[in-house]
């Protein structure tokens, strides 16, 4: 069978296929570890789309073709040559989607999409626990906007509701749908009425599966706590920040290290319009500085995928304190690590972790005491952790296992071909 993968991102296979630089997988590319896994399904054709920045390209590897192209006008001439069976579309919100969606009806090929993170709630708790002053800008910052972009909350809170919407159009009119728990299950329930669900869990990057487990540290008054991002609310960082303290309180050299690039800052003369056009980041510096924990948070800059694995071994627990999250493929990477996790019990995170045993679940994300004692609990037992990391690992190594999440999809793709085709 012919399938026609359709991808948001050019992920460092195609790009590398395709002669171009090798794209970066500072993002996740995690379908890099699902592509590796369908090698041995003999009976698969592959090939895997994305839009990009050229005319066009195409490549293979691996018995994989790959297509770049500029733009999804694209689509309708590739499907009518391609000679597919099934188009797979993985990710709801994104123009090219709907596009394709389209294209892939009019040759009467069925298509499935895949759930990633949902939309309709990511928007709803985009900047919960952010004050007013900060999630509302005026004319003149707008105008600025326009010609040296920022992060503008209401700008961003408008995207993200435009892609609620562009979500809920899409998944309103399909009838095959994949996941992998059972908040996305439910979002299937109400916004893709007539769709079969299907589960299926994801793989992730193949560098988190082997090599060198993480132990604990015998870090004294350091503990190193890890965050996976912190640019923008939705991740949560305000919340984190508010809960130094009681951590500093019990470990005064405790450090949280932050995945991605610090707050911009080119000089004081500068600094208030920056701060200005990016009122999260200014929010959370005010909020680190008043109460005097900015001296205990650091940022790593971008990391590619051995990097992450590095930071996840150089920590003592990984925090995932978002206020919404389908199934991060971060808290999947630590747990495959064996590294202790502390998250917001929220969308489908108790879907991949058992409070209590595999690491630690809080109610509210925005409860900063809550958060604290859990990552208390953590540090301050006697193992480091160590038991609950090690139940962690052995549930990712099934949630996560390649051969059969592999497997899982092809029998979808059977199972899909052959309801078409009654």
């Amino acid at each position: 069978m012919h399938i026609l993968w359709l991808v948001k991102t050019t992920l460092p296979q195609a790009a590398v296929a395709c002669g171009l630089a090798r794209a970066s997988d500072v993002s996740g590319s995690w379908l890099t570890g699902q592509l590796a896994a369908l090698r041995t399904h003999a009976d698969l054709h592959l090939t895997v789309l994305s839009v990009g920045k050229v005319v066009d390209a195409s490549g293979a590897a691996d018995g994989v073709d790959y297509r770049i192209v500029a733009d999804a006008a694209a689509f309708t001439p590739l499907l009518q040559a391609g000679a597919f069976d099934l188009v797979h579309i993985w990710g709801t919100e994104y123009d090219a989607a709907a596009v394709m969606a389209d294209a892939a009806r009019a040759q009467n090929l069925p298509v499935l999409f895949s759930i990633q993170g949902v939309m309709r709630d990511c928007a709803a708790h985009l900047c919960d626990g952010v004050p007013d002053a900060y999630r509302h800008s005026g004319a003149v910052w707008h105008a600025i906007d326009r010609a040296v972009p920022g992060e503008l909350l209401d700008n961003m809170q408008a995207n993200f509701d435009a892609l609620a919407a562009k979500e809920a159009a899409l998944l309103h009119d399909a009838r095959h749908v994949t996941g992998r728990t059972g908040f996305d299950r439910a979002v299937c329930a109400a916004l893709a009425p007539s769709a079969r669900y299907y589960p299926c869990n994801e793989t992730l990057r193949p560098l988190f599966y082997t090599g060198t487990l993480w132990h604990a540290r015998e870090f004294a008054a350091a503990p190193v706590l890890f965050l996976p991002q912190g640019n923008y609310p939705l991740k949560n960082l305000h919340t984190v920040i508010k809960a130094l303290p009681a951590v500093l309180a019990q470990y005064g050299n405790a450090q949280l290290q932050i995945a991605g690039w610090p707050p911009l800052d080119k000089g004081p003369l500068l600094r208030p319009v920056i701060d200005r056009m990016f009122p999260y980041k200014l929010y959370c510096k005010r909020l680190a500085a008043q109460l005097g924990v900015a001296g205990h948070i650091h940022y790593t800059g971008p990391l590619d995928a051995a990097a992450m694995r590095q930071a996840y071994l150089e920590a003592d627990v990984f925090l995932l304190p978002s206020s919404c999250e389908n199934s991060p493929n971060s808290l999947g990477e630590a747990m495959l690590l064996g590294l202790p996790c502390v998250a917001a019990a929220v969308g489908g995170i108790p879907s991949m972790l058992e409070d209590g045993r595999e690491g630690y679940l809080y109610g509210d994300a925005l409860d900063e005491k809550a958060l604290a004692n859990a990552i208390l609990r953590v540090l301050q037992s006697p193992d480091g952790g160590t038991a609950m990391g090690q139940a962690a690992r052995a549930r990712a190594l099934q949630t996560h296992d390649a051969a059969r999440n592999a497997d899982d999809l092809i029998h979808i793709y059977e199972t899909i071909l052959r309801e078409e085709h009654k």
